[in-house]
């Protein structure tokens, strides 16, 4: 028999040349590299979906379809965070948000569900995060009521820029300043804090009365009306106060205090025998 000679173990010509190394390495390197293209892919349809505000839409639809799809491994809503609510009725918010638990967590998007809760009246701001794999975050800033509003009957809440707050529970916020009146809201904010700096005279005022959508009246718990210029109210009140500490004209029997001329005071005494003549005193919501 012809005799075979084996090299040696571990000889030169067992090694495998650069070729070989080279595929190796990039075999172990294809299978990692292929995850992260399909991972990257994915986040990219995602984000194409999730961002489209066209409901109804072929985009909104692809939306959907992949919060569907995503749904089956495991990404639905497990939570639904809101933090800064205070008076918002919180159906009406969960209604806004239009997302529950279990619903797919990248099935809807972000920016319309901000946009239903910002059309909310007690919401001036809202902020909606999307934490994966399954929070929904809803961050509120609400609008304070500033000031009640009568008009025509009716009591409504408004906040600093004369904007409706709320027309319910508002009997819950009598503490604060009652203003009357068509236009009164617009106005209000410059009257409320003039009188906040004269807490004096503040405790003695009932209401704030918007006449001709111009000017105020300002209604005394004594029945008495203080007639205050138009666009001067912060020098009258100034005025006002200081014929109170060097008079107490305040405290006087007045139906009324006329301080719509700069250079006069033109005071009407109270008829108490005549009923007629004492003004109604308008109410705070009970």
């Amino acid at each position: 028999m012809p005799r075979v000679t084996r090299s040696p173990r571990n000889s030169v010509n067992d090694r495998p040349n650069r070729l070989k190394l080279l595929l190796r390495r990039q075999k172990r390197l294809l299978r990692p590299a292929a995850w992260v293209v399909f991972s990257l892919l994915v986040i990219l349809v995602g984000v194409i979906a999730v961002h489209s505000a066209a409901p109804g839409g072929t985009l909104a639809t692809l939306r959907e379809r992949f919060g569907g799809a995503t749904a089956f491994a495991g990404l639905r809503v497990t939570d639904v965070v809101i933090e800064g609510r205070a008076n918002t009725p919180e159906p009406l918010l969960r209604a806004a948000i239009g997302v529950a638990k279990g619903d797919p967590i990248l099935g809807f998007s972000v920016e319309m569900a901000r946009q239903r809760v910002e059309t909310l009246s007690w919401v001036e701001h809202a902020t909606v995060e999307r934490r994966l794999p399954g929070t929904v975050v809803v961050f509120l800033q609400e609008r304070r009521p500033f000031a009640i509003w009568q008009n025509q009957g009716k009591f409504v809440l408004i906040d600093r820029a004369g904007q409706l707050v709320a027309n319910q529970n508002v009997a819950e916020f009598r503490q604060l300043p009652l203003v009357v009146g068509l236009g009164a809201p617009a106005g209000a904010a410059t009257l409320i804090d003039a009188l906040t700096d004269r807490p004096d005279l503040q405790k003695r005022v009932v209401a704030a009365v918007r006449v001709a959508e111009r000017r105020w009246n300002l209604r005394l718990n004594n029945g008495a009306d203080v007639m205050l210029p138009e666009g001067h109210e912060v020098q009258a009140l100034e005025r006002l106060m200081q014929l109170q500490q060097k008079h107490a004209l305040l405290d006087r029997p007045l139906a009324a205090i006329d301080m719509r001329l700069a250079d006069r005071l033109v005071l009407r005494p109270r008829a108490d025998a005549d009923t007629a003549a004492t003004p109604t005193t308008p109410k705070r919501p009970t």
